[in-house]
């Protein structure tokens, strides 16, 4: 009895030295397929690369069908928001309003306001602009440049009605901001990455 006991226990060991050996196998392939799916080059479905393009590789068409696309996104979010630096530190607020004038992006502030300050100071930005579903949103990056022409800031103003009881093309506040060197990156819950550039 002894004997059948002992075989028994150590067949029982045997047993779960050969679940732990399997666990082991399992995970050591598991790894080894990660790495090469990490390795493998990325096709049209799979995340985007961090290359950069900038205006001058991508044709006039392309910019402009790009840039109404962004324009077009921004309007059906409404609010989008803004991220610029303070130093060191982020900041982060709502705008409301975007327009193409004379095949540029822009937006709008007031000149009196920070976040206009850290602009003139730091040119670099990035929207994030979110979808009502809540589960697609547009990140977009790239430099802003003030412009003073009055012509653009009469337009702008005249496509925003609403913004003539805050500013005036000639009141000495009202900054436009065009963008440039723009990456927009589309992202969603169920869809992988999409970047365009402008």
């Amino acid at each position: 009895m002894g004997i059948i006991r002992n075989f028994a226990h150590s067949f029982n060991k045997f047993c779960d030295m050969k679940k732990v050996l399997i666990a082991f196998a399992v995970i050591i392939a598991m790894a080894a397929y990660g790495k090469k799916q990490a390795a493998a080059p990325e096709t049209e479905s799979s995340e985007v690369s961090n290359e950069v393009v900038t205006n001058d590789t991508i044709s006039p068409e392309m910019k402009e069908a790009n840039m109404q696309e962004v324009h077009a996104y921004l309007k059906e979010c409404g609010a989008f928001f803004i991220a610029t630096a303070d130093g060191d530190q982020p900041r982060v607020r709502a705008f409301g309003v975007s327009e193409i004038i004379d095949d540029r992006l822009y937006i709008m502030t007031g000149k009196v306001k920070d976040v206009y300050k850290q602009m003139a100071k730091n040119g670099k930005f990035e929207i994030c602009a979110l979808k009502k579903s809540g589960s697609e949103w547009m990140r977009l990056s790239g430099t802003l440049v003030n412009d003073e022409t009055l012509s653009v800031k009469e337009e702008f103003l005249n496509r925003n009605e609403g913004l003539k009881s805050m500013y005036k093309a000639d009141d000495d506040n009202m900054a436009v901001l065009y963008i440039t060197n723009a990456t927009a990156r589309f992202c969603s819950f169920s869809a992988p990455e999409r970047k365009v550039n402008f």
